[in-house]
């Protein structure tokens, strides 16, 4: 068994209030849940308007299928999210 996490930490420039950077981490939380069935969170920087922390999870028994996966989602979230990747953590056990 494969368990995997990765954790993006994006700028968020264009945010002047909580409610609109928790719109565009809400939508990219809908979006990579629903496009590559991985648990998705807000994991830090809740209340940093500049800032956020997202984290997914997947577990699967084929670790190439999760490399693949992990790679997807990464390229995912570099062309669809209206932010800057700041810091990218990748852990597979």
């Amino acid at each position: 068994m494969v368990v995997a996490s990765q954790t993006w930490e994006l700028s968020l420039p264009g945010c002047a209030s909580l409610k609109e950077k928790r719109s565009v981490i809400r939508s990219l939380r809908d979006r990579l849940r629903a496009k590559f069935n991985v648990s998705v969170a807000e994991t830090g920087l809740q209340d940093v308007l500049s800032r956020a922390e997202v984290s997914i999870a997947l577990v699967s028994n084929d670790g190439r299928l999760v490399e693949s996966i992990l790679d997807k989602t990464d390229h995912f979230v570099e062309s669809h999210v209206q932010a800057g990747i700041v810091r990218v953590t990748r852990e597979i056990y």
